[in-house]
This record gives structure tokens, C-alpha cells and sequence, in this order.
């Protein structure tokens, strides 16, 4: 994998209510993740913890030397979790029901997200509390299945913005916004008081599994990028032909292929 390739990888939750795959996964798990996954009171939650766990170990072992079995993690002061056995290898994960997905870059920071379709009333709801000024300015207008669209895929890009800064909710998402252009383009603004600036960043999202992810990554040029499912979880990796991929910001004429 070059500096300029982006690597996703996905996999299903569900598929965990086979037993055989589910007692495989959970016997890479170390002590603490095991105990984790008896805390949560339903199947469905255990799935996605597994499954979210096995992916992670699953990906990193495809581009290092390392059995799925003896990784070891540690967690940032905000939750992002990093391992010393992969020095230069930057990955990120996100997780629901449905879907957990790992974007794994060479070098460059990077965040992801993934939201289920179905979330998107609900994240419509609560928009007032996450979103900045000039956001809301720009969903007003906008009404029915337009307006939850908007509000889903502005909250995967902030999410995949604050967890690429390695931040996540300690960065208040009022500080920054993503900016919906006549053309069809779409900027990320910065306030000086958040410590960045927007020409650091490439982002996009795709559609997946009735999923919409975003990722974003430390770049000043569209990123290669290939998406892999392993399904099941743990099984050999097959290459996803997702079509065409729109990154932003991006000068016209430039557009990247999954």
C-alpha cells in the first residue's frame, strides 16, 4: 500500500450468529476484551463488539507480520485506540449493527464512520445540538428525504473529522462545518480556535450495505482507495468494485475509482 491508498475494510455482525464464527473470533480476543464483551446485555450488541474486534486484528495482520491473536492495543486519552507493532500503519474503526468497517492508510492520518440509512431521522432530530451555524444555516431550506440525507452525511463526515484529530467529542462540532457548494462541491471550514486548517484534509463518503460511511484523510490529493469485505469475518479478503468515488475538495475533472 503506497502514501496515497486508502484501504477499507468491512464486515458484518450479523454474520456472527453462525457459532462456529463467533467462538473463532472471540478466541483472539485477550482478557479484557473478553471481559467487555460479557458486559453487554444483548446478542446483537456482543455481535457488533466481536465483530468490531476481530475485523480490527484481521486488517492489521493482512499488512504486518503479526498473528490475529497477539495484537496489542492501547487507547488514547479521547478513546482512539494505536498499537506499537505497526509502526507507520494508521487505521480507525467505526461500528454498528449492521456493518463495522477499518480504514487503514500508510503513513497519513485518517477517520471513519458508518451510519445505518435508518439513523437518519434520528440524527435529523437532534441536529440543533451537533451541528455548526453555518450547517444548520444550510439545512433549513431543505425538507423530507433531502434534509435526512443532508443530516447523515454531515454527521459521518464530522465524526470522521474529529476522530482522524484524534479528538472525538472533545472537539466541539460548532468549530468546524461542512459546506454544501451550488456546484455540487463540498469544503470543510475551520475555526482558528479548533487548530487546523482545511487544506490538510480529503474526504469523501460511499454507500454501502444500506450504510453510509465517510472517511477523511491527511492529504492534499485524492487518495487511491480499495475496499475489502471478508465474510465471514476472519475469512480470505475479497475486493469490493464499489464504482466511482467523488473526493472533496477536489479540482474538476479529478475523480478516483474504487
Amino acid at each position: 500500500m503506497s502514501k496515497n491508498q486508502i484501504h477499507l475494510w468491512v464486515a458484518y455482525p450479523g454474520d456472527l450468529k453462525d457459532e462456529a464464527t463467533a467462538l473463532t473470533c472471540a478466541r483472539l480476543l485477550n482478557q479484557d476484551e473478553r471481559a467487555r464483551l460479557q458486559r453487554f446485555k444483548f446478542e446483537r450488541h456482543r455481535h457488533e463488539h466481536l465483530a468490531t474486534r476481530a475485523l480490527q486484528r484481521s486488517t492489521l495482520s493482512a499488512y504486518v507480520e503479526v498473528a490475529r491473536e497477539a495484537w496489542r492495543f492501547e487507547e488514547g486519552k479521547h478513546g482512539r485506540p494505536s498499537t506499537m507493532q505497526a509502526p507507520g500503519l494508521k487505521f480507525n474503526l467505526s461500528n454498528s449493527l449492521g456493518l463495522v468497517v477499518c480504514a487503514v492508510s500508510h503513513g497519513p492520518e485518517i477517520g471513519v464512520d458508518v451510519e445505518p440509512y435508518a439513523r437518519a431521522g434520528t440524527i435529523e432530530e437532534v441536529a440543533e445540538r451537533f451541528f455548526s451555524a453555518r450547517e444548520l444555516e444550510q439545512l433549513e431550506p431543505l425538507h423530507g428525504e433531502e434534509r435526512r440525507e443532508r443530516a447523515l452525511t454531515l454527521w459521518t463526515l464530522k465524526e470522521a473529522y474529529m476522530k482522524a484529530r484524534g479528538l472525538g467529542m472533545a472537539l466541539p462540532t460548532r468549530l468546524f462545518s461542512f459546506v454544501f457548494e451550488d456546484g455540487g462541491g463540498v469544503r470543510l471550514e475551520i475555526d482558528a480556535e479548533a487548530n487546523d486548517v482545511p487544506e490538510r484534509w480529503q474526504f469523501c463518503t460511499l454507500d454501502h450495505a444500506q450504510h453510509r460511511i465517510a472517511l477523511i484523510v491527511e492529504s492534499d490529493a485524492a487518495p487511491e482507495l480499495e475496499v475489502w469485505e471478508t465474510r465471514p469475518i476472519l475469512a480470505a479478503p475479497a475486493r469490493l468494485h464499489i464504482g466511482e468515488v467523488k473526493w472533496y475538495p477536489d479540482p474538476p475533472g479529478r475523480r478516483r475509482n474504487g
